[in-house]
């Protein structure tokens, strides 16, 4: 079986401030950015991957999600605890010093964790986790 990761969703509440963290701050290339009704839906990747996105799109727009589900969710987006995604670099530390200088929002410095990975921690501008890991 050969199966690979196309896309994974992440919610973003300003189309804006998600283009210039994933594009400027993070590098990433910007693949599509697709309006309707009013929001935006943005599909953005690394450059030497063109198999693999992230879709950063309005949360709690599905129409089978009810006004409660809606408020959790924003809720949960407004404390942090709603999405994540998990990056890899070989640099954790210059990797770090340029997200930092980008004014990202720092959850967690490198640190060596305990379970063998050296890892740093980021919140985007919609309050979604992005764990960055160093990969050799």
């Amino acid at each position: 079986m050969d199966i690979t990761i196309s896309a994974t969703f992440l919610p973003h509440d300003d189309p804006d401030a998600a283009l210039a963290f994933y594009r400027d701050t993070l590098g990433f290339e910007v693949r599509n950015d697709v309006g309707y009704g009013g929001m935006r839906w943005i599909t953005v990747g690394p450059a030497d991957q063109p198999g693999t996105s992230i879709v950063l799109h309005p949360p709690a727009v599905d129409p089978g999600i009810t006004d409660d589900e809606r408020r959790v969710v924003t809720e949960m987006m407004a404390k942090g605890t709603y999405a994540s995604i998990i990056l890899a670099t070989k640099d954790v530390d210059a990797t770090f010093e340029r997200l930092q200088a980008g004014d990202a929002d720092v959850v967690q410095e490198p640190t060596d964790q305990p379970y063998g990975i050296r890892d740093c921690a980021f919140r985007d501008p919609a309050g979604n986790m992005v764990r960055i890991q160093e990969v050799h």
